[in-house]
C-alpha cells in the first residue's frame, strides 16, 4: 500500500486517514496533552479523535476542576449521562456512587478518582 505524504492508518486500525506529525499520533498527543493539564490543548487535540472515551472523558473533567472549576459541575454531568448512555445496564446504584465520586472530588480526590475508575472497569452487562 502507497501512503500519500501526511497521512498514515489510524492508530486503532480502522483504516481512517489521521494525520501524523513528528509529535506522534494524534491520540498519543491528546494523552500528552491531558498531562499537562492545559485545557486549550487538551481540547484541541480532543477534537483531532474520533472519539473520547469514557476513561479519558474523565481525565479531562479532572482537568477542567482544576483549570475551570465554574465549568466542572457540567462536565460531570455530561459524563454521568454517557456513562448511562454508553453503558444501558447502569444501576441507580452505579449511577448514584459516579454521582457520589463527581460530588466530592474536591476533598476526597483519591477515593472519588477510586470510586470512577472502579465503575468502568466492571464488565457492562
Amino acid at each position: 500500500m502507497t501512503r500519500t505524504p501526511g497521512s498514515a492508518r489510524g492508530a486503532a486500525g480502522d483504516g481512517g486517514p489521521y494525520r501524523h506529525t513528528s509529535q506522534g499520533s494524534p491520540y498519543s498527543r491528546f494523552q500528552r496533552a491531558l498531562k499537562t493539564g492545559n485545557l486549550a490543548i487538551i481540547r484541541s487535540t480532543a477534537a483531532e479523535l474520533p472519539q473520547v472515551d469514557l476513561g479519558d472523558a474523565l481525565a479531562v473533567c479532572v482537568a477542567i476542576r482544576e483549570a475551570e472549576p465554574h465549568r466542572y459541575e457540567r462536565a460531570a454531568l455530561r459524563w454521568l449521562a454517557r456513562f448511562c448512555i454508553e453503558r444501558r445496564e447502569t444501576t441507580l446504584a452505579e449511577l448514584t456512587a459516579a454521582t457520589w465520586a463527581f460530588e466530592h472530588m474536591a476533598e476526597r480526590p483519591a477515593d472519588a478518582l477510586d470510586t470512577l475508575r472502579r465503575l468502568l472497569a466492571s464488565p457492562a452487562r
